[in-house]
């Protein structure tokens, strides 16, 4: 008797047939569903990946499958217990997932050259972003300060509309004194970092020398932005928080 194609099977074949590997977002797309007898499939599918012992989290919002854990972690050239490689790949994940949505958004969205050759999953940097080259969108000391910022939208007339700092490990004041001096533009400023990092943003928000961007620094789990791509993958238009 042939065994029965569940719905875990259909998810657990769609991740083998993609490398042993995807993003959520990815999955709303890769499995057909449209035989399920459900009408929330993607909640189905989220469910499956948190359940399943065949699948495993390499971060938020993306998965793998056991059989190929070694064969992923490799490629994504994370060493299960150094620090170093983890910190390498997590911040080029977040970097790629939040150029994404931004792409989603219709921004035109840059990084800093020293990030392009990072790799989100198997694309460097540079092949999911709009442009290379930062617009010259104000005096050279303020576009040069720009340059350095993790990931920066920009709106159709080439102003900033979004700063972006991904912040695993390294010191967030560094990103909030960036932001300061930027402060002058009509931008929304943002954190992404670990859970873990949000009582030490904020303690460097409630110093008196950021008194004057306090309420325009937002922060950002890697949660909420892996489910902010999660949603916009699933519904194809300008929904969501960030």
């Amino acid at each position: 008797m042939a065994k029965k194609f569940t719905q875990e099977q259909q998810v657990i074949d769609a991740l083998r047939q993609h490398g042993g590997y995807a993003t959520l977002g990815s999955l709303y797309h890769l499995v057909d569903t449209s035989v399920w007898s459900t009408k929330t499939p993607n909640e189905s599918i989220r469910r499956i990946v948190q359940q399943s012992d065949e699948i495993f989290k390499i971060q938020p919002g993306l998965w793998a499958l056991v059989e190929c854990r070694e064969e992923v972690l490799r490629k994504f050239e994370i060493k299960t217990k150094d620090a170093k490689d983890d910190e390498h790949f997590t911040h080029g994940f977040y970097q790629g997932l939040i150029i994404e949505i931004g792409n989603m958004k219709h921004y035109t969205t840059y990084v800093p050259a020293q990030d392009r050759n990072r790799k989100f999953l198997e694309k460097p940097l540079k092949d999911i972003c709009s442009t290379v080259q930062i617009p010259q969108f104000s005096f050279e000391q303020l576009t040069n300060r720009a340059r350095t910022v993790d990931v920066i939208w920009f709106n159709e007339r080439n102003m900033p509309n979004s700063f972006f700092e991904v912040e695993h490990s390294t010191d967030i004041q560094n990103s909030v004194t960036k932001f300061c001096d930027l402060q002058d533009f009509n931008s929304r400023f943002l954190i992404v970092a670990p859970q873990n990092r949000r009582e030490q943003f904020e303690k460097v928000m409630n110093r008196t020398a950021f008194k004057d961007i306090r309420d325009r620094v937002g922060f950002h789990t890697y949660e909420d932005v892996s489910r902010q791509y999660d949603i916009m993958c699933a519904a194809r238009e300008n929904v969501g928080f960030i």
